[in-house]
């Protein structure tokens, strides 16, 4: 009895520690997307009031969560039983983060009129809470396709390995790219809380001390409206990055034929070509349908 216990529990030792290997493995392969999505996501959580900018995030985590749980398994079903239908499902994955992206870069240099005011300038309290209702939504289908394509990477590490170490390897990536990801992202939004937390500390130090927690607090105060601009530039550049790089990996004819060209600027060429092809078709739908509409 005592020797079957035993048996039991080096078992899963040896299952831990193969979980370990390979989730070190699956880390260093989807560091790179863990990355554009940490910069993607942290992209989309900003823009809010800052007494709602917690409760939002709060709400893109939740249905972050809610995405791996549905991810996961049809993952590993895919991957069991239908394997070819993994590819087309991130080529429409990549597609929707093109568009995402040359559509933020067009309305960026479009001078429009009508531009959206920001949310502190927002009285109407329902109509704030329809704007971050738009906001969360996009947040989370953004991670919806973010999520999927580290989930599949993540897969692709393991795929020789028995079902039980691979639910383990990817489960745990999946947990990371939503606790990692959104735990830095609440740590950049309340910089400036954090600041002004150094600021008061400093006043009740003396000394070269006070100065430095002064500085330091200071510091992060003034530098987060521009860490949140350097955000929203290098989160729309990681969406075409990831959506162009999508297809470079995915489409051999397309890898072959840009193989010259350096990954990043080949995948963010394909990614901008991509974008701008479906933003220019639904700029003409758009332009047609309401004719279709006075006939």
């Amino acid at each position: 009895m005592t020797g079957g216990i035993f048996a039991v529990l080096d078992d899963i030792a040896v299952l831990l520690d193969d979980a370990a290997v390979m989730g070190k493995l699956a880390a260093k392969k989807t560091a790179g997307i863990l990355g554009d999505d940490l910069a993607v996501n942290a992209e989309k959580a900003t823009g809010f009031r800052a007494s709602r900018e917690l409760p939002v995030l709060w709400a893109i985590t939740k249905g972050s969560f809610v995405n791996k749980l549905i991810i996961l398994p049809v993952a590993f079903l895919l991957s069991g039983y239908a394997p070819y239908l993994i590819i087309p499902i991130l080529l429409v994955g990549g597609s929707y983060l093109c568009y995402e992206g040359v559509e933020k870069v067009f309305h960026l240099f479009q001078r429009s009129p009508h531009v959206e005011p920001a949310a502190e300038k927002i009285s109407d309290t329902s109509a704030l809470l329809e704007i971050e209702k738009t906001k969360i939504k996009s947040a989370i289908l953004t991670d919806f396709i973010l999520s999927i394509e580290i989930v599949i990477i993540a897969l692709g590490t393991v795929m020789e390995q028995p079902l039980k170490l691979q639910i383990i390897v990817v489960s745990l990536i999946a947990l990371l790219a939503t606790v990692g990801v959104y735990g830095v992202v609440a740590l950049i939004i309340r910089m400036d809380d954090t600041g002004l937390f150094l600021i008061k500390l400093a006043g009740r130090m003396r000394g070269w001390k006070a100065r430095i927690v002064q500085n330091a607090g200071s510091l992060l105060v003034t530098s987060l409206p521009h860490v949140i601009r350097a955000l929203g530039v290098i989160g729309t550049i990681a969406m075409l990055l990831v959506g162009g790089g999508i297809y470079t990996h995915n489409i051999h004819s397309l890898h072959h034929y840009l193989g010259a060209i350096p990954a990043i600027v080949a995948n963010l060429l394909v990614g901008i070509v991509v974008g701008g092809v479906l933003l220019a078709i639904q700029l003409a739908v758009k332009k047609v349908l309401p004719t279709k509409k006075t006939a």
